[in-house]
């Protein structure tokens, strides 16, 4: 290792913040670009999915609320693709270069392994079957999604903290819409299908934090790029989401 590195890092596991690119020694910038692959093919594929399902909703208003997700989650993953256009990467070709809105049999468990280079969480390979199931992924992923950024956006990189803040307010309100949305699904007498729903989706999310105990998570700790383990966000978000369906299992 590099003296260089060996004081980057230093400063970095003391609490230290890059702004640059330039500043970033060659395992961090690996690290970095690894965690906005993902959340960038994640919004991708969660928005390719969730457009297809917006007709289906029962009204207006419902099919306003999903397009606007749809439409700030697409605006989510310029947003962090931009940053990674500073270290290098060709954005232009990212954009497509992978078919964002292909989805797996409805069965198929695929549990923590990535499918060909494909950076999404794995939840966004399963297919939505329709508005009930959608609304119900909406608020299970929402929490999730919620609780990630969070942590991510304590990043020890600067302008990746900052973005990941800002969008961190919208997919609040993403999360919002769902649950107004489940509200009204089971006021028109849903709840079988809720309940299906959120035993498909629930395990499925869940593998979106990770292993419990993670060989990287000490590195990413090190180098400020993550704080909390994976088996804490994990419970952080089932105790969110047993609050969130409370009213569906009474």
């Amino acid at each position: 290792m590099l003296p260089y590195e060996d004081s980057i890092e230093d400063y970095l596991e003391k609490g230290g913040k890059l702004t640059a690119p330039d500043n970033a020694p060659p395992r961090y910038r690996a690290e970095l670009l690894r965690i906005m692959a993902s959340f960038v093919d994640s919004e991708l594929a969660g928005a390719a999915g969730f457009a297809d399902i917006i007709n289906d909703g029962p009204g207006i208003t419902e099919r306003i609320a999903a397009s606007r997700i749809v439409l700030e989650k697409f605006d989510h993953a310029e947003r962090i693709l931009k940053i990674m256009g500073e270290f290098g990467s060709n954005i232009d070709r990212y954009q497509n270069i992978h078919p964002w809105n292909s989805r797996v049999a409805r069965d198929e468990d695929l549990g923590g392994s990535r499918l060909d280079g494909d950076m999404r969480l794995n939840v966004f390979h399963h297919p939505i079957a329709d508005w009930n199931d959608a609304v119900t992924m909406n608020v299970l992923m929402g929490y999730a999604t919620i609780i990630q950024l969070k942590e991510l956006s304590q990043c020890s990189y600067q302008p990746l903290a900052e973005a990941f803040a800002e969008i961190l307010v919208r997919e609040m309100r993403h999360t919002e819409l769902g649950e107004e949305g489940l509200k009204k699904l089971m006021a028109s007498g849903a709840k079988g299908s809720i309940v299906k729903a959120i035993d498909y989706w629930r395990p499925r999310v869940a593998v979106s934090f990770g292993a419990a105990v993670s060989p990287r998570f000490e590195m990413l700790r090190k180098f400020g790029l993550r704080h909390t383990p994976n088996d804490a966000l994990l419970k952080q978000w089932e105790s969110a989401t047993d609050m969130a369906f409370a009213n569906v299992a009474s």
